[in-house]
């Protein structure tokens, strides 16, 4: 018989979630490991940067008191998130949520854009979310208790236009379709699946393009009067794994200020 998704009064009193992309300074990987160490949570640092992945769980530890574990993961490597993976496992305790949001940007046009690039951006953005979330299910499936959130992009739903373009566009819209099916396939297991897809966020991989005469611009289409921020998107993924997001999963959370409304 299916497992139903826990209640909330039968989650962990302290689950542990893994972030991957989670080092860069300004980036909502940073700001999620942050806000969920502040829900109660034990939180996973993984980057590919291992001494930033290990500073910044150590800042996180001292500014909250919640167990962390920075580590130095290159997603795209199979055999590195398995061990990786299985660290956490073993060193923080029962993990719950996973928030699958390293990835890599591209500004290449699809006419222009070459193999290797195209390669190397669905090596981290697909491929290494899917190693991710293997190990991670794993687990999960152990304790029938899971809560996956994929990063996607407005990109994603528009088809570029926003900072990437062909590949990125594409990766990210693989995430949408890779979540709805988890969540499909996965549900049996107590395990629920979701997407956020944000628009125009102050981030570090927009590479300073935020200038303010961009910023200006942007608050031409958005209704809610100001561009967004990495907490803004941090507030929706603690939403969707939290003890209250056990009824939600095939969700594409829409973080964009109203973007596609404009």
């Amino acid at each position: 018989m299916p497992v139903p998704a826990y209640p909330a009064s039968d989650f962990p009193e302290r689950p542990t979630a893994i972030v991957t992309g989670a080092a860069s300074e300004r980036g909502i990987g940073r700001a999620t490991a942050l806000r969920l160490a502040r829900d109660g949570w034990a939180v996973a640092v993984l980057d590919l940067d291992g001494a930033a992945s290990e500073a910044v769980a150590s800042e996180i530890a001292e500014q909250t008191g919640a167990p962390t574990l920075g580590l130095g993961v290159d997603i795209a490597d199979e055999q590195a998130v398995i061990d990786a993976v299985a660290r956490v496992d073993a060193e923080l305790p029962q993990l719950v949520g996973l928030v699958n949001n390293a990835g890599i940007s591209s500004p290449t046009p699809f006419t222009e854009v070459g193999t290797e690039e195209w390669k190397r951006v669905f090596d981290v953005n697909v491929h290494g979310t899917y190693f991710v979330t293997r190990e991670a299910v794993r687990a999960f499936r152990r304790h029938s208790l899971g809560r996956i959130v994929n990063v996607s992009s407005a990109s994603a739903e528009r088809g570029g236009g926003v900072y990437g373009r062909a590949a990125y566009s594409g990766s990210k819209a693989a995430l949408l379709g890779m979540a709805r099916t988890w969540a499909r396939e996965l549900g049996e297991y107590g395990i629920t699946a979701n997407c956020v897809a944000p628009g125009s966020i102050d981030t570090d991989i927009m590479g300073g393009r935020l200038s303010d005469e961009r910023k200006t611009f942007l608050l031409q289409e958005l209704p809610v009067g100001r561009v967004g921020t990495v907490e803004d998107v941090a507030g929706g993924i603690a939403y969707l794994l939290g003890r209250d997001g056990g009824y939600l999963t095939g969700v594409t959370l829409d973080i964009n200020g109203g973007s596609h409304i404009a």
